[in-house]
């Protein structure tokens, strides 16, 4: 199916069609990488409520409840949330527990390319959208499930959560302060590993499609998405370690974590011996390099507790954008402040990189969006759309599809589609 509008043909994915039949963040980030890259994303929703990301909040951006496009979600207006994660998708609304219904999904499935789903293991079976429910109607079908503990093993039935998974996966017990309690990381951390894992299995199973002409089922949960990337502190647990909060410290580098200063913090990232030299050295600290407790990174990191007393006290002398001019562009030393969340989206470097886009969302206004990182020579990808009002292409997707209006009618009439006239 062609969008109405979308990025150039020059996109590495203009040619794939997605159903996300996902809600919330795992599923809804890994089409908006796959959207991206040029796909056109098709969200399949449930009439009046749509995606539960539409509803999450405050704040909500006033809005008009009702327009020529589509409808928002909550009279309250719009949810910047979920516009985070929807850029350049397209909205249509479907009963999928009518049979009416599923059979429009399974004509949208029949010109599709990959549906992507995060239900409760045994839930696609129950509505009849499982792989075994849409395959007949493709062959080469890429579908992919989403759930939080995965389809086998005796977690698999719990729900979960970024939360839950946070804790689980053994996160929770490496971040905070080493006096203090588990923390949580301040972003949905595992719900966006878990959607990156997904689109990079839609896109390999994509890619063995083109070779083989077989479609391909993937199936994945948060848990596993998570584990791979504990990284260091697994290969700790491996040797019979048990990692533990450190606050911002590492734990096989010093020095390498924040430090605070005349008015406010400073992140001070020694990645190996020659940089640590030459921190010393801008410092005009050489005892520090020839201090034995010091002189080689597992020696500091052995000593950790006497290392952050003697350069706390050296940076507590002057403020941090003092040390960022000295250190970061004077020497050129891995030094950096600690942004804001508005001074990360709006700062020189981002500008500079075009990072934020503006686009005119049809009853929000202009819109803030964060373009995704990849830039290639010989391909274009960014979003051109804003995010869709719930239900706003249904009759545009279903006239591509080939219904003329005495069909849709007739599917409104049946419940598969809402009736908001």
């Amino acid at each position: 199916m062609a969008a109405d509008t979308g990025p150039s043909a020059r996109s590495i994915l203009d040619d794939v069609t997605v159903l996300d039949l996902t809600t919330f963040v795992t599923g809804g980030f890994s089409t908006l990488m796959l959207a991206n890259q040029g796909a056109e994303v098709i969200k399949v929703e449930r009439p009046e409520m749509g995606d539960t990301l539409r509803h999450s909040g405050p704040p909500f951006v006033e809005s008009q409840a009702q327009s020529e496009y589509g409808r928002t979600a909550s009279e309250e207006g719009e949810s910047p949330y979920f516009w985070t994660v929807n850029s350049d998708k397209r909205s249509i609304e479907i009963n999928l527990r009518s049979k009416e219904g599923r059979s429009v999904l399974y004509d949208l499935v029949a010109e599709a390319d990959v549906v992507i789903e995060n239900y409760r293991p045994g839930t696609a079976e129950k509505l009849g959208v499982s792989y075994e429910d849409l395959k007949p109607h493709n062959e080469e079908l890429i579908y992919c499930s989403i759930s939080a503990f995965g389809e086998t093993g005796p977690w698999s039935d719990r729900p979960g959560y970024d939360l839950l998974v946070q804790g689980m996966s053994g996160i929770m017990e490496v971040t905070g302060e080493e006096s203090g309690p588990p923390v949580k990381v301040g972003i949905p951390l595992t719900d966006l590993i878990t959607g990156m894992w997904a689109s990079f299995g839609i896109v390999g199973a994509l890619y063995r499609r083109a070779r083989t002409g077989e479609g391909d089922r993937i199936e994945l949960g948060m848990l596993d998405a998570t584990l791979p990337w504990l990284t260091k502190q697994a290969g700790k647990a491996f040797v019979g370690e048990r990692p533990t909060r450190m606050g911002t410290r590492d734990p096989v580098l010093a020095p390498y974590q924040t430090y605070p200063t005349a008015d406010g913090y400073l992140n001070v990232a020694c990645g190996n011996q020659k940089i640590y030299e030459e921190l010393c050295e801008a410092l005009d600290r050489p005892d520090l390099l020839a201090d034995p407790r010091f002189e080689s990174n597992s020696a500091r990191v052995k000593h950790m507790d006497a290392l952050e007393e003697e350069l706390t006290e050296v940076f507590e002398a002057q403020t941090t954008e003092e040390w960022v001019e000295e250190l970061a562009e004077g020497r050129d030393l891995p030094v950096g402040p600690i942004h804001s969340v508005s001074e990360a989206l709006d700062n020189p470097q981002t500008r500079a990189r075009d990072v934020i886009k503006r686009i005119e969302h049809p009853t929000a206004g202009e819109m803030s969006v964060i373009d995704h990182p990849l830039n290639y020579t010989n391909a274009e990808s960014g979003f051109s759309r804003p995010p869709p009002l719930l239900g706003e292409h249904t009759d545009s997707i279903l006239r591509e599809l080939g219904y003329d209006e005495e069909a849709i009618d007739e599917l409104r009439s049946t419940g598969a589609i809402p009736d908001h006239e």
